[in-house]
């Protein structure tokens, strides 16, 4: 591909070294916040990043230790830019041949073709595009290269109502036709629509629907609505499905819009929407009720289903995906990323073996780098894929929005580590470039921010508190 790095500074930057003085910290007046410290004494050609430090009540114990990182780039990867100039892109996908396909919301499937965005539509398709709602999932069909058949998702008025439909259509190289719509009259709504769409590795389709703003329709098993759906390729019932004659795979979900199965257990975990808190990580299992309305998170309620990750606030948890067989840092190896839309950035989380149900640690990246973040897909060239969703009404747009951005490996520089007591404030003084400043602690969540270093500049970054893990 002829990609554009939008990080072209990361060269530059990685090769400045943090200013140490030896490591050693310099004593600084404590004022009324607390000890403060220091990497280094005061020197010209240096900015400033302060702030304190805090663990979340439930973990602060007397000698509760905080270990901070700095790291002078993304450890390990850069972000490069595939295209830009697209419209609300909600998903896409890869075909053999090396074209990329992308859904846009307002109802037109884009084709990528060697680093470049097409004029022409692959499709346009009719779709009832307001606020949350129109043209959102796509997966190909496991054999796609024989028979070109691609599966969407999106929703529709019919003059009476809103729904959702999953179609098919046929490719034709430069364009997709046929469509064939195999799952109707799904209910819809201009928000809450879920609408993501995969092939698991037992060759049946998957899908994801929302409550369509009525939550009582996500605990009637005789609605569509408000759940995760398995069927054949033609939309029929599988004989092994949870429910005789039914293509309820769970229920009890609010708006799940991320699909993704691990690369090792073959687990379906999802990720979904929460109303005030508990945005959810869940993993499925047939016939299982994950609680919505009733119960968010992990209740702890013999009825319904915990969730293995609960966020409160919530960040409008989307699209996922599984490392694997990547071109990024082995450590990245099987991790769990997903996109946050209000909270503008990417999570990693590492699940600990052999199960891969219980959470390692969590990661967060590029806060508020690029803004929104939607669609996470895992490339076949091994690069993990993310979209801005900037242009969707609830954003600010940028130069290039919206843009298909792409994780690609870098070379690591050396982390200079301290240690922080909960309380603390830290205070850095650091040569002008890009860094990472990384938190975590026993029992915490890690907590990662992007900083800009200026010269002569300061940056408060104020209180920032690590939570636990979840549920």
């Amino acid at each position: 591909m002829n990609l554009t790095n939008s990080f072209l500074l990361f060269a530059l930057m990685l090769a400045m070294p943090v200013l140490l003085a030896g490591c050693q910290a310099g004593a600084l007046s404590s004022g009324d916040n607390g000890q403060a410290v220091a990497l280094s004494n005061a020197a010209e050609g240096t900015g400033v990043v302060e702030g304190r430090i805090l663990l979340a009540p439930q973990l602060a114990g007397e000698d509760a230790a905080i270990n901070l990182e700095i790291v002078p780039a993304p450890e390990g990867v850069k972000v490069e830019t595939v295209v830009e100039g697209l419209e609300v892109p909600w998903d896409l996908a890869f075909t053999p041949d090396g074209r990329i396909l992308v859904t846009e919301r307002p109802g037109r499937i884009r084709v990528i073709a060697d680093g470049q965005l097409l004029p022409e539509p692959y499709a346009t398709i009719e779709v009832a595009y307001v606020s949350e709602a129109g043209l959102m999932g796509i997966a190909l069909h496991p054999d796609f290269p024989e028979n070109g058949y691609l599966y969407v998702c999106y929703t529709y008025w019919d003059g009476r109502g809103m729904y959702n439909r999953i179609s098919r259509l046929t490719d034709g190289g430069s364009r997709g036709t046929g469509e064939l719509a195999i799952l109707d009259r799904i209910p819809g709504a201009s928000r809450h629509d879920g609408c993501r769409l995969g092939f698991g590795p037992d060759g049946r389709l998957y899908a994801t629907t929302g409550d369509a703003t009525r939550p009582e329709l996500s605990q009637d098993l005789d609605s569509l609505a408000g759940k995760v759906l398995r069927m054949t390729d033609e939309g029929d019932v599988p004989p092994d499905n949870p429910f005789p004659g039914s293509l309820v795979y769970s229920w009890g979900h609010r708006n799940p819009q991320g699909l993704a199965w691990h690369p090792v257990t073959g687990d379906l975990f999802i990720t979904e929407h929460g109303p005030a808190s508990d945005d959810e990580v869940n993993i499925i299992e047939p016939g299982r009720n994950y609680g919505w309305p009733e119960v968010t998170g992990a209740a702890g309620h013999p009825d319904y289903t915990d969730s293995l990750v609960a966020l409160t606030p919530t960040v409008a948890i989307a699209g996922t995906a599984f490392v694997s067989g990547s071109n990024l840092p082995e450590t990245w190896e099987g991790n769990l990323v997903f996109a946050a839309l209000k909270s503008s950035h990417l999570q990693r989380v590492a699940l600990e073996a052999p199960d891969y149900r219980a959470v390692a640690s969590r990661q967060t990246l590029f806060r508020n780098v690029f803004g929104r973040l939607r669609a996470v897909v895992m490339g076949p060239d091994g690069h993990l894929y993310f979209t801005t969703s900037n242009r969707d009404g609830r954003g600010s747009p940028r130069v290039g929005d919206d843009k298909l951005l792409r994780l690609a490996p870098a070379a690591s520089e050396p982390v200079t580590r301290m240690q922080l007591q909960s309380g603390q404030d830290f205070r850095l003084e650091l040569v002008p470039g890009l860094y990472l400043l990384r938190w975590d602690a026993e029992r915490a969540a890690t907590e990662e921010w992007r900083v800009k270093v200026v010269e002569g500049a300061e940056k408060n970054l104020g209180v920032i508190e690590l939570g636990g893990y979840g549920p």
